[in-house]
């Protein structure tokens, strides 16, 4: 099957990474801050029943936009160079399947367990949990060593037990933001591969995900299938916006990539205006209008940012956030990994640094040395690469 039709650089783009360490800065930050009081309304999530979004609201659709500006960029590639199509089909599936998986367990880990009926705390198990994907998907482990990994997560996967009787098993009702991830990625590649890359293709997808959402909510449908096509809207939005910045041959000059961006930016910003007249914007409820805003925020700042870096050459800055794009996985993990353990030796945080400017202030500190240690494990090339 012939490659897919934009012509698109093949080296890293330095604005998408920016963009990218920049979504995992504030989100390290945003969770810290997750339950401090005394801290501004703004930088908390938004309750399921206030029409609006804060900023903690706009990270995870921003991951979401990240991963779709990756889409036509990674895709070509694998398509002129690692083996072609059903290749390419087989590393989508795999990616997909990690995210997935690993985003299933996580959110099993927040409610519905029953430790009485497991044999153990559900920290002790989740700890279990995220050595066995080191094993399974860390880019220093060996086949036998992914092969061990593997018969540990199901191995975990056999022992969880939910409900109040400990009866039930591993809950689906959403998969977490891991795995939220990986059906938009899964979805928003094989519209991809179909449409060859073309534009259009993906503007009509991105529409029939906001209609699906629509069709469903007037129907009583299926709401978690609603909620991944409002998120699949956004990965779309992403690979638009690559597409219109870096298809070769679209545009030629940088002026008319910054003029198609910020044209992207206000479309997806009328959409969602004009979307609000229907639907809240809500991030719990994964509505259009804040599926579009956020888009839209994303878009304008990849404009700003490939004006600053890609034109202005203003670069040294992104040295600061390089290592979190580099190894997104790891920055997303090391925080979780270890607020269970702190649960698993019952320790907490001390109540001063969750109050107020303090809060800020350590919120700030943490994520800063949680970029910096991952800096560290770069080095020794401690990855995790689905």
């Amino acid at each position: 099957m012939p490659v897919a039709h934009p012509v698109l650089p093949r080296q890293r783009i330095i604005a998408i990474d920016a963009l990218r360490g920049l979504t995992f800065f504030v989100m390290l930050f945003v969770n810290c801050l997750s339950g401090a009081n005394g801290v501004p309304y703004g930088i908390q999530h938004m309750a399921a029943s206030v029409d609006g979004m804060s900023l903690a609201d706009v990270v995870f659709p921003a991951f979401l936009f990240v991963v779709g500006t990756s889409i036509p960029l990674s895709l070509n590639h694998r398509l002129a160079v690692e083996g072609g199509m059903r290749q390419t089909l087989w590393q989508i599936a795999t990616r997909a399947f990690g995210l997935i998986v690993i985003g299933l367990f996580m959110v099993n880990t927040e409610e519905g367990y029953n430790e009485a009926a497991m044999g153990m705390s559900i920290q002790l198990w989740a700890l279990c949990f995220y050595v066995a994907a080191l094993l399974v998907w860390g880019t220093r482990s060996n086949r036998w060593l992914r092969w061990l990994g593997a018969a540990a997560i199901a191995a975990l996967a056999l022992a969880y037990r939910g409900g109040p009787d400990g009866q039930d098993w591993m809950q689906t009702s959403w998969w977490g933001i891991l795995g939220c991830i990986g059906w938009a990625y899964l979805v928003a590649s094989i519209v991809y591969l179909a449409g060859r890359g073309r534009m259009a293709v993906l503007v009509l997808a991105a529409a029939g995900c906001v209609l699906w959402f629509t069709f469903s909510q007037a129907a009583g449908g299926n709401g978690v299938i609603a909620m991944h096509a409002t998120h699949t809207s956004i990965v779309l939005c992403g690979a638009i916006c690559v597409l219109l910045f870096f298809d070769g041959a679209r545009y030629g000059g940088a002026p008319q990539r910054l003029a198609a961006g910020a044209v992207l930016t206000l479309v997806l910003a009328l959409a969602a205006w004009l979307l609000h007249h229907l639907y809240p914007i809500s991030k719990i409820g994964a509505t259009p209008p804040w599926a579009l805003y956020c888009a839209a925020l994303c878009s304008g700042l990849f404009v700003l940012l490939y004006w600053l870096i890609e034109m202005r050459q203003v670069v040294r800055w992104t040295a600061l956030v390089q290592p979190a794009a580099a190894n997104p996985l790891v920055t997303y993990l090391l925080p979780v990994i270890l607020a269970t353990l702190m649960g698993y030796l019952h320790l907490r945080w001390w109540p001063v640094l969750m109050h107020g400017g303090v809060a800020i202030a350590f919120a700030l500190l943490f994520s800063a040395v949680v970029v910096a240690v991952v800096a560290v494990l770069n080095t020794y090339n401690f990855k995790l690469k689905l």
